[in-house]
């Protein structure tokens, strides 16, 4: 009882964090880009910390290897894969991220 409220508070925590982190990277500016990295850096910590996920929808804009919280046309590009049939996501840092779909 306990421990599934515990998972429940930090499954809202991650979810608010990552809500911050869209709307400081919308703002574009140096400060709101650091502020957005730590936002998304404190909601994984969080997940990972108490096992539990992350929304997908949420999960597929973050970049693993910088923290950044992906927004196209501001911090990342995307391109269509489409014979391999995947979108692909490139971050600022050069990661890319690829999307399957059907």
């Amino acid at each position: 009882m306990k421990n599934n409220l515990v998972k429940e508070i930090a499954k809202d925590r991650v979810e608010k964090l990552l809500k911050f982190a869209e709307e400081r990277a919308l703002e574009n500016t140096e400060a709101s880009k650091k502020l957005s990295k730590r936002y998304v850096q404190l909601a994984r910590k969080i997940s990972m910390h108490y096992k539990v996920s992350i929304p997908k929808e949420l999960k597929n804009r973050i970049c693993k290897k910088c923290n950044n919280f992906l927004i196209p046309g501001i911090n990342c590009s995307v391109r269509l894969a489409s014979s391999k049939r995947f979108l692909v996501y490139k971050c600022e840092c050069g990661a890319e991220k690829h999307i399957f779909y059907k």
